[in-house]
């Protein structure tokens, strides 16, 4: 704290020094820790959504071969060099896997994903991605649009 006298007026500046921040017991503590790789995305989901999310890795790297997989707790998503480089993330689920594609939104593009046949959920204005529901059969029935749409969002995060 300290204390400023301006002409016959005192004023008080208060400073934070150091915050504490409490995280709950010590076992909620752990479960933020949680480990997340492979296996609890094959739990959460089944083997043969994750297996989907590979197949679409490897249309990621045609675009850079150095992205790999970085399995998070709500999502798996990807890293160049270990840092983050989340241009599309995946959540694979028990019947589908949930493609969030980070791009600017149009309604042509919309148009083009629906006229497509892709299942679009919906725009996440907070995050600036597109929704699409995937199916097995979608990745290989609609593989050149998927693949222009991730080439746009990984070209777009370039110049970000």
């Amino acid at each position: 704290m300290s204390a400023l006298k301006i002409h016959e007026q005192i004023a008080l500046v208060f400073t934070t020094v150091l915050d504490e921040l409490s995280r709950g017991l010590v076992e909620e503590d752990e479960e933020v820790q949680a480990v997340t790789d492979r296996t609890y995305w094959e739990q959460r989901g089944t083997k043969q959504t994750v297996a989907m999310a590979d197949e679409l890795l490897e249309l990621v790297r045609s675009l850079d071969s150095s992205l790999e997989f970085k399995y998070n707790k709500f999502y798996i998503g990807l890293a160049k060099d270990g840092q983050p480089n989340n241009f599309v993330i995946f959540r694979p689920k028990k019947n589908q896997l949930n493609m969030e594609i980070r791009l600017r939104e149009e309604n042509d593009l919309k148009q083009q994903m629906e006229a497509a046949g892709l299942d679009l959920m919906d725009y996440d204005k907070r995050w600036g991605r597109y929704r699409i529901r995937l199916a097995k059969a979608d990745i290989s029935a609609r593989r050149e649009l998927i693949m222009r749409l991730l080439k746009m969002a990984y070209d777009n995060e370039a110049i970000d």
